[in-house]
């Protein structure tokens, strides 16, 4: 399939796509060209109506409203880098749309449970010091967990209190609190030098082996301060960055500030912890009313 090839090379240079997002929309192309040779059909001769009826083959499948929302997405995607390449003449996927879903509301950890599960790291050991800086970094900035384990160490300035993130649109710089500060001070001064395989790695953060660490690798630390602080819910890595979020609008940060810190492209992407915010508003008014 040489054309899953181009058109991945196409996602992450044309269109700046994320790895995750790379992953994902390949996969279901794939799948979609195995659909099509099942049913005898090829990419040039697919039509609206063989796209209707893909919709209709992942819906028997039981596939998810989510999955079918993306699926489509990702052929509307893979067509639009055909017709550029001149394999298709139009692309039949344009008309075909799917009802999208309402967005998730995000778990959001409260304040307490966010100093509970920071403090469960031991910096007095490597491996404590520096997974006590990676969780700092992490709830200080909001940054996505494949942006933190892509840090060097030139992306922090602790003397200014602030972190490069090249993110997947544009550079932004984002401050970091003074206890970050200060993890991070600590990990650069005291472990990291310990950890490294080999001098000279620009990698900030590194797994005990010494190399950069991994999404995988940061996922297993994560769940594993949940479980020694005993927080029920589940925490990822993407939990502490919505919970950054939305403890910046309950304390009166401006989204549009909010907005440029987390690398949204789109405002709707932050106007949904707004949503979180008026969720919770009507929880409390809802235990608190005399009437309610």
């Amino acid at each position: 399939m040489d054309e899953l090839t181009g058109y991945e090379a196409w996602l992450k240079e044309s269109r700046c796509a994320a790895e995750n997002t790379c992953a994902s929309y390949k996969r279901d192309v794939r799948q979609f060209l195995c659909w099509l040779d099942e049913v005898q059909c090829t990419l040039e001769q697919a039509s609206e109506a063989d796209l209707w009826l893909y919709v209709t083959h992942l819906e028997k499948q039981g596939k998810s409203g989510a999955t079918i929302v993306r699926s489509v997405a990702a052929l509307k995607s893979f067509y639009t880098y055909m017709v550029g390449t001149r394999r298709v003449s139009e692309n039949p996927a344009r008309e075909v749309h799917v009802v999208r879903i309402a967005r998730k509301i995000p778990d959001i950890l409260t304040c307490q449970e966010v100093d509970l599960f920071l403090s469960q790291p031991n910096p007095a050991d490597e491996k404590g010091g520096r997974d006590k800086a990676m969780l700092e970094v992490l709830y200080a900035t909001g940054i996505r967990v494949s942006e933190l384990i892509a840090l060097d160490v030139k992306d922090v300035n602790l003397s200014a209190g602030f972190l490069r993130c090249a993110g997947r649109q544009k550079e932004r710089m984002i401050p970091l609190y003074p206890t970050a500060v200060q993890a991070l001070e600590h990990y650069l001064s005291a472990v990291r030098p310990s950890l490294l395989s080999e001098a000279g790695s620009a990698a900030l953060f590194v797994n005990l082996n010494g190399e950069r660490m991994t999404r995988q690798g940061f996922w297993k630390i994560v769940k594993h301060y949940q479980e020694k602080a005993g927080i029920e819910r589940e925490i990822t890595p993407h939990t502490l960055r919505h919970s950054f979020a939305v403890h910046l609008l309950e304390n009166g940060a401006d989204i549009k500030v909010i907005q440029e810190m987390m690398g949204h492209a789109d405002i709707s992407s932050t106007q949904l912890y707004v949503r979180v915010l008026n969720q919770k508003t009507k929880e409390v008014y809802m235990k608190a009313h005399p009437r309610a």
